[in-house]
C-alpha cells in the first residue's frame, strides 16, 4: 500500500514576493489568478441559476488555494481522479469526497483509512468483479459507498445506461457490505463537438444517459440518490438538469485552446501558461528555439483536429498577448520550436536571446501537471505575488 504523503502546506508569508517575471528561471507554470476566479465565478453563477448542485473535480488544479475556491464549503463536496488527492483534502478536513476513476480492489485498503478518518469517501465501478471486491472488503458497520459509472458515448469506460442486466447485477453485488449511491456518467466525446447545438446534443446524451440508469435502478426498488454528470463542455451547454442532482467539471478553472477551439471559452479567458525564455535559432528554418519542451508543455495535441491547430501551444509575449500567428510547432525533451502557424507564410518576428514567452496550453490538464507550483501572478501580469503548490502522485 502507498504511504500517504506528508501534506503541501502553504506558507502565510513567502520570502522574495512579490518579485518580476524576468526574476524567473524558466520554463515554470504561471497562474494569472484573476482570470482563474472569473472563470469559477461563471461557471458557479451558471449552475446555481439552474438550481443544480456543483462538485467540482480537482484533478486539474491539484492545489489546496484552488481548490478551496471551488467548493462550495470547506468540507466539500469535491471530486479527484488519485486516492493522493483524497488524502490531501483529508489533512485540510474536506469530509465530501467522489474518486471519480474505477476502483482498482489494492487501493481499496486506503479507501478504507479514509473512511475511518471520517471521511465519506464513494468509490466508482462498471463492474460485478469490482463490485464484489468493494463488497468484500467493506466494514459491515461503514459500508463503502459506490457509484456505477456509465458509458453515454462510446468515449472510455462504464457500462451501456440502457444495459438493465448489468446495472442490477452490480447493485446486487454490493450487497450486503457496501451500498450502491448512484450513477455517475462523463461525456467525454463532447470534446469532439462542434457548435452551440453539437454541445448542447452532448450535454442531453450524457443528462438522459444518467437518468434512464438511474430510473432503471429506482424501478428494481434500489435506492439511487444520486445521478452525477459531469465535463466542462457539457457543464457550460446543458439546456435541462431535469432529474440530475450534481455536476462535475475540472478543466474550466484553467480553460485551454481545446476549450477555445470548442467555443467554451475564449482564448481571452485562459488562466494558465507556461513562461519560457528563447534560447536559439535557426533562422533558414524560421524557427526560435526556447527552453520549454514537452517536458513542461506535455504532448497533447488536442487541437490537431480542430479548426485552427495551435500545435503544442500558441505563443505570447510576457504580458500574455499573442504573437502574430506564432505557435510551438514541434517539442524535445527539453526544447521547443516557435514558428509560425503551418500554412502561414510570415516571417518570425524579432525573438532575440533571453526574451522571455509565455505558452498558453492546449490541454490545460496535461500542461500543469508537469510542474510543482504555481507562480500566481496579479493584476498586469507583471509580477508574482505568490506561489502556491501542486500536489504530486497517486
Amino acid at each position: 500500500m502507498n504511504a500517504p504523503l506528508a501534506p503541501f502546506r502553504t506558507r502565510d508569508a513567502q520570502p522574495g514576493l512579490p518579485c518580476p517575471l524576468d526574476a524567473l528561471d524558466t520554463p515554470c507554470l504561471l497562474l494569472d489568478e484573476a482570470h482563474m476566479d472569473g472563470n469559477i465565478a461563471r461557471l458557479r453563477t451558471r449552475l446555481a441559476v439552474s438550481g443544480v448542485a456543483f462538485r467540482p473535480h480537482l484533478k486539474t488544479a491539484k492545489s489546496w488555494e484552488i481548490s478551496r475556491r471551488l467548493m462550495a464549503s470547506p468540507h466539500g463536496p469535491a471530486t479527484v481522479s488519485t486516492l493522493r488527492e483524497a488524502e490531501e483534502l483529508a489533512a485540510r478536513g474536506v469530509t465530501d469526497i467522489t474518486y471519480a476513476v474505477g476502483i482498482a480492489p489494492q487501493k481499496l485498503p486506503r479507501v478504507l483509512a479514509l473512511r475511518r478518518r471520517g471521511v465519506d469517501l464513494t468509490v466508482l465501478l462498471d463492474s460485478v468483479a469490482q463490485a464484489r471486491a468493494v463488497a468484500a472488503a467493506s466494514d459491515p458497520a461503514d459500508p463503502i459507498p459506490a457509484l456505477i459509472e456509465l458509458d453515454c458515448d462510446g468515449h472510455r469506460s462504464g457500462v451501456q445506461p440502457g444495459d438493465s442486466q448489468l446495472l442490477l447485477a452490480i447493485a446486487h453485488a454490493l450487497k450486503p457490505s457496501a451500498r450502491l449511491r448512484g450513477v455517475l456518467v462523463h461525456a467525454g466525446e463532447s470534446y469532439e463537438a462542434r457548435g452551440e447545438e453539437a454541445l448542447a446534443a452532448a450535454a442531453e446524451g450524457e443528462r438522459a444517459a444518467a437518468v434512464e440508469a438511474a430510473r432503471i435502478l429506482r424501478d428494481a426498488g434500489w435506492i439511487c440518490p444520486v445521478v452525477s454528470v459531469g465535463s466542462t463542455p457539457t457543464a457550460f451547454s446543458a439546456r435541462s438538469y431535469e432529474g440530475v442532482t450534481e455536476v462535475r467539471a475540472g478543466v474550466f478553472v484553467f480553460f485551454d485552446l481545446v476549450q477555445a477551439g470548442i467555443g467554451i471559452c475564449a482564448v481571452d479567458d485562459i488562466a494558465a501558461s507556461v513562461l519560457t525564455t528563447v534560447i536559439g535559432h535557426q533562422r533558414d528554418k524560421g524557427w526560435a528555439i526556447v527552453d520549454a519542451g514537452w517536458t513542461a508543455l506535455s504532448c497533447d495535441r488536442g487541437t490537431a483536429g480542430q479548426a485552427v491547430d495551435q500545435g503544442y501551444g500558441l505563443v505570447c509575449d510576457a504580458g500574455g498577448h499573442p504573437v502574430g500567428d506564432l505557435v510551438v510547432r514541434g517539442v524535445n525533451q527539453e526544447h521547443g520550436v516557435v514558428a509560425p502557424r503551418s500554412g502561414n507564410p510570415a516571417d518570425l518576428p524579432d525573438l532575440p536571446v533571453g526574451t522571455r514567452l509565455r505558452i498558453l496550453p492546449s490541454h490545460a490538464c496535461a500542461t500543469v501537471t508537469q510542474f510543482d507550483r504555481y507562480h500566481v501572478i496579479g493584476a498586469g501580469g507583471e509580477e508574482v505575488t505568490a506561489v502556491w503548490p501542486r500536489l504530486m502522485g497517486w
